[in-house]
């Protein structure tokens, strides 16, 4: 059964997540779980790695390795085998569209895929988190071109979830963007807008809402010859993901 968890944003190394960090760690059912993190997303920042091991190792009493990939050393054999001997992986924030294409080149993505059906506990926050979803929405995209074309514009995620993820949901750049995009013309299909410091679990066929602070939230979006229509998610309890992924 696959679990992943998908954080909308917070600053690690401020405790800001700390709740759905504990989480994610206990999800692995193991007492000291041996935990990924991939920081493409970063260009591997050197302080994010430390903070990452600072929370998740010191804190939280995971044995904590890194996927390194833009040095070109990691050979594609070892980067499968740190993927699949995981119990947890993580994945940091940063630039989605550049994390996605180095992936692509070096076959992580098709290696996440196969230890999410083998049961490895699949999490992130914001760009390591939109991953996880079928539509990569990037904040950079031109929605009036989108509008122009009548084609909604969006990067191919690793597509675990059939639907669209914004993170930091309760900033209004992203939220009037991520609004418009939804918007933007192509077939109606399902958004997801995730506050900080608020997350969505999929655990096989069930979803439900943490969070890390208490008014934090997540909602879902979707459009039709009406317009946008959003609701809260409020589910502290796995219910049905049709729930979730249902148009209308």
């Amino acid at each position: 059964m696959g679990i992943m968890i998908a954080i909308g944003g917070g600053e690690l190394i401020k405790s800001e997540t700390l709740a759905i960090d504990q989480y994610i760690v206990q999800s692995a059912g193991k007492k000291e779980p041996k935990e990924l993190f991939i920081p493409t997303a970063s260009y591997e920042a050197q302080g994010y790695i430390e903070a990452f091991q600072r929370v998740y190792g010191e804190q939280l009493g995971c044995q904590t390795d890194i996927l390194y990939l833009l040095d070109g050393a990691t050979t594609p054999a070892e980067m499968q085998s740190k993927i699949m001997s995981s119990d947890l992986v993580y994945v940091g924030g940063g630039v989605t569209k550049m994390m996605l294409s180095v992936w692509r080149e070096h076959g992580v993505d098709q290696a996440l895929k196969e230890a999410y059906e083998a049961g490895v506990v699949l999490s992130g926050l914001s760009a390591g988190a939109i991953c996880w979803f079928s539509e990569a929405y990037d904040s950079e995209m031109n929605l009036e071109d989108a509008q122009e074309q009548q084609e909604r514009q969006c990067l191919q995620g690793l597509g675990l979830i059939p639907a669209a993820l914004c993170p930091h949901y309760n900033e209004e750049e992203y939220r009037s963007r991520f609004d418009q995009w939804m918007l933007s013309g192509g077939e109606p299909s399902i958004g997801i807008g995730l506050d900080n410091h608020c997350a969505l679990v999929v655990r096989g066929t069930e979803f439900k809402v943490i969070r890390s602070a208490p008014h934090a939230g997540a909602y879902r979006l979707y459009s039709d010859d009406r317009g946008l229509h959003k609701q809260r998610l409020d589910q502290e309890q796995f219910a049905d993901i049709e729930e979730l992924l249902r148009i209308g």
